[in-house]
């Protein structure tokens, strides 16, 4: 087994994900298999409770693993799929090595982190690198390992001595280090500067690493000049300082690794040897950037401050809108801003919101827990199904739209989720049976499972191909409430998707609207380029016909409530009214630059 580390120095945030998973497609395109671990060095046993405000979005794998979104990188650039053993913590670690002191496994011994922490960790690495990922059988031929946060950090060091000791251990021809670093531009000078860099990797050399592979972080292509003082003061050969600059979209970032023959060094390292094809890539990556037509998709979200809160998401409508040929432009509309206490507190933020709501050619909202932002959620669900805006509602998304039509269709104007409102008379979300309400850490409904369609010609079927059944990841601790199944049935939606026992809705549609989909499952967790999720390729084809309503049309919807107080939508808020978060208003288009949470 070969090895490849990629560590960062300087600060946190340059792009070592983004790295790791282009030295993945790199290796791979030279004809070997990759497998890929994540360590994040918090104490954490997994990124389950973590606000995504820490770390992003929290990625769900099909053993139910709560991870680091960079697998996420992982499994969409190199198409594989992780298990949580993937992803090594500081509390797995320990955790582990403490199992082991109270049963008795090191009778006698005095417990200590070297060697006993830093064997565990090597012991966890070798292990899971020897687990196939690719659905092939046998190992794979690379491990390319990810050591998370910045060299000098005092929560990594127990790893990185591990990792010293094992680059010893599994000797230098199996063992390869790329060591990502900034090079920052000074704006009054202009001059690219190397002490940093100098200095991250004199720390790393100390601490008993030796980088093969420089991987510089700047805003433009390092000056020869630049490499050769880098090379003289780091010790590293020339030809490997590779430059990280900006990009047009992250796409690039295995191809400009590539022109700069990055996978020669590593190859000569590991005594491998493999010319990489990439006519696939070239092809995704230059048609990309040449789409003349776009397709605005409207994000109505509480982290809108904090697009990696939705990474999935937005890469799951990257790869659908890029089989469609459009450029993907993301609307970003914070979903208190759509509410009525908005409209007194910041008229203009409303205005805007709803300017954006309107001109999108489709309206996603996806998941999320509490009840910050629900009541302008509920709001973005019921314009979409007024006036026939292809939607999709995932996990929460689909919930809300459930209550929304309820209350605006059935009348039940103080229908909610329990989650909101323990005590509503008209209970359409509830909490799972089985969900645990003391534990929070991996207690939810996660990983894999199956769901059934039960109506044959539905809209979800057909994209899925015609399919009895579907395996999505899922991660949730509230589900529809099956006593009202009957009720909202009867009064127009279709639960077309169902788990084994019938009694858990999976999938909700509303017939004879161009396009209103609810999925309880996460389907952007397993969307890869050139093979985009089904229920996101159906939003964006919907929303691509979609023509957007005229701005002389939008100006006489003012009258309509549309930029006025909701009155008309009564029925849907004369229940509990919902806090919602704070959030500024921005347009993105994704992918924009290279970025340490970004990933195709």
């Amino acid at each position: 087994m070969k090895y490849v580390l990629v560590t960062g120095g300087v600060v946190s945030g340059l792009g070592k994900g983004v790295t790791a998973s282009s030295i993945g497609v790199l290796l791979q395109a030279c004809g070997f298999r990759v497998t890929s671990i994540k360590i994040d060095p918090y104490l954490n046993t997994d990124a389950g409770t973590m606000s995504p405000f820490e770390h992003g979005e929290v990625f769900v794998l099909d053993d139910g693993g709560e991870v680091d979104l960079d697998l996420g990188n992982y499994e969409r650039f190199l198409d594989i799929k992780l298990t949580r053993e993937n992803n090594i913590t500081t509390g797995k670690i320990y955790q582990s090595v403490i199992e082991k002191e109270r049963r008795g496994d090191y009778l006698g011994k005095t417990v200590q982190v070297v060697p006993h922490v830093t064997d565990a960790i090597q012991e966890w690495i070798e292990r899971v690198a020897q687990v196939p990922v690719d659905g092939k059988e046998g190992p794979a031929d690379v491990c390319v390992i990810e050591l998370g946060g910045t060299i000098g950090d005092i929560e990594s060091m127990p790893f990185i001595e591990a990792l010293g000791q094992f680059s010893y251990r599994v000797g230098p021809s199996n063992f390869c280090l790329v060591h990502v670093s900034l090079v920052p531009v000074l704006s009054v000078v202009g001059e690219q500067k190397t002490k940093p860099t100098q200095h991250s990797v004199r720390q790393l050399r100390g601490l008993g690493l030796i980088p093969n592979l420089l991987a510089c972080r700047s805003s433009k292509e390092l000056d020869e000049n630049v490499k050769a003082k880098l090379s003289q003061f780091c010790h590293v050969p020339l030809s490997n300082i590779l430059t990280l600059c900006d990009v047009p979209n992250i796409w690039h970032i295995p191809l400009l690794l590539r022109d700069q023959k990055a996978h020669e060094a590593i190859l000569k390292t590991l005594n491998l040897q493999g010319e990489p094809d990439f006519k696939e890539w070239i092809t995704r990556t230059k048609v990309y950037d040449k789409f003349p037509e776009s397709v605005r998709i409207a994000m109505v979200g509480k982290y809108t401050d904090l697009s990696d809160a939705y990474l999935s998401v937005l890469k799951a409508l990257l790869h659908a809108s890029v089989a469609r040929n459009r450029k993907l432009v993301v609307d970003w509309v914070p979903a208190e801003n759509l509410e009525d206490d908005t409209f007194k507190e910041d008229p203009n933020a409303y205005k805007a919101a709803w300017s954006l709501l309107e001109g999108a050619n489709g309206i996603l909202v996806p998941g999320g827990f509490g009840d910050r932002g629900v009541q302008g959620k509920t709001l973005a669900a019921k314009y979409a199904r007024e006036h026939s805006v292809p939607f999709l509602g995932i996990c929460l998304g689909m919930q809300i739209a459930v209550v929304e039509f309820a209350r605006s269709v059935l009348g039940l104007h103080d229908a909610n989720s329990t989650e909101f409102d323990p005590k509503t008379k008209n209970p359409c979300v509830i909490f799972m049976p089985e969900g645990s309400k003391t534990h929070m850490g991996g207690t939810m409904r996660l990983g894999s499972r199956r769901t059934y369609f039960n109506v044959a010609d539905c809209k979800s079927a057909k994209l899925y191909g015609n399919v009895s059944f579907i395996d999505e990841r899922h991660r949730h601790r509230y589900e529809v409430n099956p006593d009202m199944i009957s009720k909202l049935e009867t009064a127009g939606l279709s639960f077309v998707g169902k788990d084994e026992t019938g009694r858990r809705m999976e999938i909700v549609e509303m017939p004879g609207h161009p396009f209103f989909i609810g999925a309880q499952f996460h389907p952007e967790f397993k969307s890869r380029p050139g093979k985009p999720s089904p229920l996101f390729s159906g939003l964006i084809e919907a929303a691509c016909e979609r023509t957007v309503v005229s701005k002389s049309k939008e100006n006489a919807n003012l009258t309509n409530g549309i930029h006025e107080p909701h009155s008309p939508t009564s029925k849907a808020q004369n229940g509990n009214v919902l806090k919602s978060s704070n959030g500024s208003l921005n347009v993105v288009c994704p992918n924009s630059s290279l970025n340490a949470e970004e990933g195709v």
